[in-house]
């Protein structure tokens, strides 16, 4: 009986990890037929591009832009993924960028530059891939005018040491980046846009993966204020932070 047992809890676990490995994930969703493109059920004309860029960031997106670098092959122009320290894959095209996490460093910072980069460059011609996996908001830092790298450095050390869930903490750090929340995509347009995203978050909500850099936001500043006093208690929170918060507290980044 106890054999049986073990035998199926053993069968269950290579399961569950045979469906998160990120290079069996990106393979199930992501193919080429001839010249289609075919990703999830939507199809695409690969030499309809001029230029194909793979961008993104997360502790799984070196080995889901290799996964993206064996099925679309040369036809990959190159691109920047933000990872963690040392998580790390052999790609022939795409640059990592090592960086800090979950606190954001100058590391991340610059890379993030550099993807909104070339994600700004792109046209009606181009296609921008992008990898997106858990630890992506912490890897793809791009802090918004006034807050500072050091200030969105004490945002997400507060909100860690606070008790605040996910959903939470990457609700404000989407109101103080210029990347999270749609923001990447918008800057990729007129572009087209594919994202792949390997979730840790659940309910698999697109807008808190990575705080959804190419998803609409359905969160606000308001609601981000909100989270702030929650755990942040008023003087704790960095004075710029709380200015940009307060500025635009009636709006959204990316709506509906």
């Amino acid at each position: 009986m106890h054999a049986q047992l073990r035998k199926q809890a053993l069968q269950i676990f290579r399961a569950a990890l045979a469906a998160a490995d990120p290079l069996e994930a990106v393979a199930r969703h992501l193919r080429v037929d001839g010249d289609q493109l075919i990703a999830g059920k939507r199809r695409y004309r690969l030499s309809s591009f001029r230029d194909i860029h793979v961008l993104g960031a997360g502790k799984a997106s070196a080995a889901m832009a290799l996964a993206v670098e064996r099925i679309v092959a040369r036809r990959v122009t190159g691109g920047l993924i933000n990872v963690k320290d040392g998580h790390l894959a052999r790609l022939g095209r795409v640059e990592l960028n090592e960086c800090g996490h979950p606190v954001p460093d100058q590391r991340g910072v610059d890379g993030a530059r550099r993807i909104a980069a070339i994600a700004r460059q792109a046209d009606e011609n181009d296609l921008v891939l992008c990898v997106i996996s858990g630890g992506a908001s912490a890897l793809m830092p791009a802090p918004a005018a006034p807050v500072t790298l050091e200030e969105k450095q004490a945002v997400t050390k507060l909100l860690l040491a606070s008790g605040a869930s996910i959903h939470e903490i990457n609700s404000v750090r989407k109101h103080i980046s210029e990347l999270k929340g749609g923001q990447l995509a918008r800057l990729a347009a007129p572009a087209t846009v594919i994202t792949l995203l390997l979730s840790d978050v659940i309910g698999d909500d697109l807008d808190v993966i990575g705080s959804g850099p190419t998803a609409p936001d359905k969160s606000t500043f308001a609601g981000a204020r909100g989270i702030l006093e929650r755990y942040g208690g008023g003087e704790q929170t960095p004075r710029q932070v709380r200015e940009r918060i307060e500025v635009c507290e009636d709006g959204m980044l990316f709506q509906l």
